[in-house]
């Protein structure tokens, strides 16, 4: 009996490990290489020294406002509202990237993701366009990562980058803004390719936010930028906000994305620890100073635009176009970021299956904007 009891909890054990991995993979890769380097650089007093606790404080305010005014349910009802009054499936598709790409802008790629996949999948579904539901989830998907590219909190690299170089605001907006209109030219473009087909959306609304707390959250909201743009000192937000979400909505505090918080410490001791190591050192440092923007956009394609972001800015004072490369190299690979991983695990699950043909359909897409954005980043 007792030798059965282990084995139970022995096998418990593995499948909660693995569930972990599954859902938390970037979080466990991201672990991994900070120990790996730690054996390499043992820890010491300059580990402290590797942490920008001013992009950590800011990423939490801006999720946990987030979290709360998607509890109270006003993203989706607000997104809902605007596709209901599209009449076919060309102008619903549209309305629904326009949607992702303006949501990214205000509450984070990955935020925008979890919010507006599901309303995508409503959309087709409830109509009996599921065809399109591939093709959605890609335009969605890249909307996201090039919508959050215009603002320093539409994407977490931007907010480390923003940080980091002390990048002036009117600067970050005059390099971003060309390659995100670019972006929504070739994505408006490549959704007139839908057939106009007629397009009943299912009317009945879910309950309106709670207009108090709509007020007190946005209030909250403009408070957490107010952060990111060094209005305010950034440590006030990490006391403020937290007091009011305890009592005005404590769920939306359990409900921040502490695994993406944890995955950006463990890239700080991570890229800390590569800066420190000289032959990593001279390397990446003699890449970077022959291209910039094809290194850090190559780079992304094979450990992500955040880890990217935090390596490569070690070792290069180019911060524009090392915020270029960061912010179009999220397009191509499945693992250019983790947006891209978001998409993925949302069409599996509700799809049932066909991710070969997902993925293949991703992959021409995504590389296609790739190739064209850094053609044009290169001779703007």
């Amino acid at each position: 009996m007792e030798h059965t009891f282990r084995q139970l909890h022995t096998g418990n054990f593995i499948y909660k490990a693995s569930a972990f991995v599954k859902k938390h993979t970037v979080l466990v890769i991201a672990l991994a290489l900070a120990l790996i380097t730690s054996c390499i650089v043992p820890p010491d007093k300059e580990y402290i020294g590797y942490f920008d606790f001013k992009t950590l404080t800011c990423l939490f305010c801006t999720l946990a406002v987030v979290c709360a005014l998607k509890n109270i349910g006003f993203f989706s009802a607000t997104a809902r509202k605007i596709v209901q009054i599209t009449g076919n499936t060309r102008s619903a598709v549209i309305a629904l990237a326009y949607i992702t790409f303006i949501g990214s802008m205000i509450i984070a790629n990955d935020m925008a993701l979890i919010t507006f996949l599901p309303l995508g999948y409503f959309v087709l579904s409830s109509t009996g366009k599921e065809k399109y539901m591939a093709f959605t989830f890609i335009m969605q998907n890249i909307s996201a990562n090039l919508g959050g590219m215009l603002t320093p909190f539409g994407n977490p690299q931007n907010l480390y980058l923003y940080s980091k170089f002390n990048i002036p605001t009117t600067e970050f907006f005059s390099i971003m803004f060309p390659p995100f209109a670019l972006s929504v030219t070739l994505i408006t473009g490549c959704c007139l390719f839908v057939k106009k087909e007629p397009l009943t959306i299912n009317k009945s609304e879910s309950a309106k936010p709670d207009t108090k707390k709509t007020v007190l959250y946005a209030a909250l909201f403009v408070y957490s930028i107010a952060i990111v743009f060094r209005a305010l000192p950034y440590w006030t937000g990490l006391i403020l906000i937290p007091a009011v979400l305890i009592f005005a909505d404590r769920k939306a505090l359990k409900d921040v994305d502490y695994a993406l918080l944890f995955t950006f410490g463990a890239f700080f001791v991570f890229a800390g620890n590569m800066a420190r190591i000289d032959v990593v050192n001279d390397l990446l440092s003699r890449l970077l100073a022959k291209n910039t923007l094809v290194v850090s956009a190559l780079s992304c394609q094979v450990i992500s635009n955040v880890p990217s972001a935090i390596l490569l800015s070690q070792f290069t004072q180019n911060y524009r176009e090392l915020l270029l490369g960061v912010n179009i190299g999220g397009t191509g690979t499945l693992i250019a970021s983790l947006a891209s991983l978001i998409t993925l695990s949302e069409y599996t699950r509700l799809s049932g299956g066909k991710t070969k043909q997902y993925i293949c359909m991703f992959s021409a897409f995504n590389f296609g904007f790739l190739i064209i954005l850094l053609v044009f980043c290169s001779v703007i």
